[in-house]
């Protein structure tokens, strides 16, 4: 950013944060299995590759999420180190991922690698134009039982789920568990 008035790095800054928007959408799309949140992270005319799958951003959801809902009771699409290069209107991202999957058969699978997206600027909003998807280790962990999970009243704020009924949608966010101190 050297040699930029203020101005400019004060735009570079939105710009960032604009994609950085884009990007959390996707992720939380994916995980809450909010279509609308998804698509909007994209054109509508996006080009995607991730996997074995080819073709328009909405085609991928269709692929995906039915792959997700049979093999896993809950997926984190994590967002890691980002580099923007940012050109005028087109911006050439990459970030680095953690994906994790809590398996139907009670295994976690583990992915990491990084999406390769260029992004467009169109009348004044970031999304992406063209994702990429550099799949670069994977593995299983073994199971252990969720902490936690056998405190009486651990569940009244809300299960964690996929949709509308998860904590995270709730307006305005109240607590509903009891005070409770372990230590006494």
């Amino acid at each position: 950013m050297t040699g930029k008035s203020r101005d400019e790095r004060i735009q570079d800054l939105l710009d960032r944060q604009d994609i950085l928007d884009a990007l959390t959408r996707f992720s939380r799309g994916m995980d809450r299995f909010g279509r609308e949140t998804y698509m909007s992270a994209f054109w509508e005319d996006a080009e995607m590759a991730a996997g074995p799958y080819v073709g328009t951003v909405a085609g991928c959801w269709d692929w995906a999420i039915p792959m997700h809902e049979a093999g896993q009771l809950a997926t984190h699409h994590s967002l890691l180190n980002v580099t923007y290069d940012i050109q005028g209107d087109t911006a050439h991202v990459e970030t680095y991922y953690i994906f994790v999957g809590r398996n139907r058969d009670d295994s976690n699978w583990i992915a990491g690698g990084r999406y390769v997206d260029r992004f467009e600027r169109r009348g004044g909003e970031w999304r992406i134009a063209l994702r990429t998807n550099a799949i670069e280790w994977s593995g299983m962990l073994p199971t252990m039982d969720i902490p936690f999970a056998d405190v009486p009243g651990i569940l009244d704020n809300g299960p964690a789920c996929r949709g509308k009924e998860d904590i995270s949608y709730r307006r305005p966010l109240t607590n509903r568990r009891k005070p409770f101190n372990p230590a006494g």
